[in-house]
């Protein structure tokens, strides 16, 4: 029976890079450049089942996608299989969306799924972080209430807003602050997102600034605070599951919306419904689903969330696995730049012959805009731009095209980079290390196989 590893093939190769080649695939050769030897390259292709024609652009150390995201040993059954991932079975939800957690429930959306324009409900990722209340049998007799450094106490029911205030529909980003935790090492804690934390749908809801100016915000407000109806997991009605808040600038923003309708549909229950809060741009635990009170604060939030490490990333580099200085952490706010592809899917095999593939994804950049996106097939060596679709508003994602192409028949890794505003681009492995994994924006990777 084969030997199993001590540490996971990710571990492996991030501690000893040389050892992990040998160990794999059975090389030990690596030349002045970091690249692999002539000699060494052959156990490559077949650990993974073909040529790979840019082979000799191939860093050692890295980790092919082929399997890296398929989760299985390579050739030989000298690393240790992991599970395979639980599928979601939820009404209403496409089959497909992989389970993360299941208390709270927390599902993930594959890349591939990503591929319409507007991300249908059916298929957007879930986050909870307490219990799931029952659905709202009287949707419009939901209450929200309006307090703290404001002028005037509000209490308003969904009805009411939608009497009083004008609604506005946009199509816009959700993310989760933890998007891309998987590609953290050493493995940081929370649920292993890959790219799936994220989805694009239209939002109809009242602008929260409208909602605020209504109740007078006094010069003393700085911060808000949300709170919602979800319990707390542990059952205790005294605790909140969570109550983050932002910055009052950021809460005057007109995008922020108090959402009843998603698609064009009633907001359903797993979302929020019948009223959530939506602040695109910055970490999804801002946008408090099945929200009861907004409160204004005349300091920062202190609320379950707000604290420690939680939602919380360096000001200064750490030693990845390290012990955090709390004093040097700062709240997350805006999200970094993520492309992704959505087609082709990772694993996708196309015919021999084929010399040009057409490929697609999104991209988006938390409060900037994205500037561009860059695609390599040669392991990063040179890049392709692809074509940006303009965004519909604000906080929408671009989708993007393009054509590329490849030599011959073998293996290939599409990574794809997207660029912000302000120039700053998706790094190859995830930077800045931080112990809830926050900021992860790893390029994308997909792999493919001709022939």
């Amino acid at each position: 029976m084969p030997k199993m590893l001590e540490r996971s093939l990710e571990e492996l190769f991030r501690d000893d890079p040389e050892r992990a080649d040998a160990v794999v695939f059975g090389r030990r050769l690596v030349n002045r450049r970091g690249l692999l030897g002539a000699t060494a390259l052959g156990g490559v292709g077949a650990a993974i089942g073909a040529t790979i024609p840019f082979e000799a652009e191939m860093p050692v150390g890295l980790v092919p996608a082929a399997l890296a995201q398929a989760g299985a040993a390579p050739a030989g059954g000298s690393a240790k299989r992991t599970s395979g991932p639980q599928i979601l079975d939820f009404p209403g939800k496409e089959k497909g969306l992989v389970v993360l957690g299941e208390r709270p429930l927390v599902a993930e959306t594959p890349e591939h799924l990503l591929d319409d324009e507007t991300t249908p409900t059916a298929k957007f990722f879930i986050r909870n972080n307490g219990q799931m209340p029952e659905a709202a049998t009287n949707p419009d007799a939901w209450k929200l209430v309006v307090d703290g450094e404001v002028d005037q106490k509000l209490e308003l029911t969904l009805g009411e807003l939608k009497a009083r205030f004008s609604p506005r529909t946009y199509r816009m980003v959700l993310e989760c602050g933890g998007n891309g935790r998987s590609a953290f090492q050493p493995e940081a804690r929370g649920n292993p997102w890959t790219n799936g934390g994220a989805g694009c749908a239209e939002w109809t809801g009242i602008p929260l600034a409208d909602v605020l100016k209504a109740a007078g915000v006094k010069d003393s407000a700085r911060y808000t605070a949300h709170y919602g109806a979800d319990p707390h997991l542990s059952g205790d009605t005294s605790k909140d599951s969570l109550s983050r808040g932002m910055r009052l600038p950021k809460a005057m923003e007109e995008h922020n919306l108090l959402v009843f309708a998603m698609n064009g549909e009633p907001l359903p229950n797993v979302h929020g419904g019948p009223l959530r809060l939506l602040v695109p741009g910055w970490p999804g635990s801002l946008s408090h689903k099945w929200v009861t009170r907004i409160s204004l604060r005349d300091r920062e939030h202190d609320g379950q969330g707000m604290t420690g490490t939680s939602y919380r990333v360096p000001t200064k580099p750490m030693v990845p696995g390290g012990k955090p200085d709390e004093k040097d952490f700062r709240i997350l706010e805006s999200m970094p730049v993520r492309s992704i592809t959505t087609s082709p899917m990772n694993g996708t095999r196309l015919p021999s012959g084929t010399r040009e593939i057409p490929v697609r994804g999104a991209a988006w950049a938390g409060d900037l805009t994205v500037s561009r996106v860059d695609l390599s097939t040669d392991f990063g060596q040179t890049w392709t731009p692809a074509t940006l679709a303009p965004a519909r508003n604000r906080y929408d994602w671009n989708r993007w095209t393009a054509k590329l192409s490849l030599p011959s028949d073998g293996y290939f890794e599409i990574w794809t980079r997207g660029t912000d505003s302000e120039g700053r681009m998706q790094p190859p492995v995830a930077a800045g290390w931080n112990p809830q994994g926050y900021g992860g924006n790893a390029m994308h990777r997909v792999a493919i196989l001709v022939g």
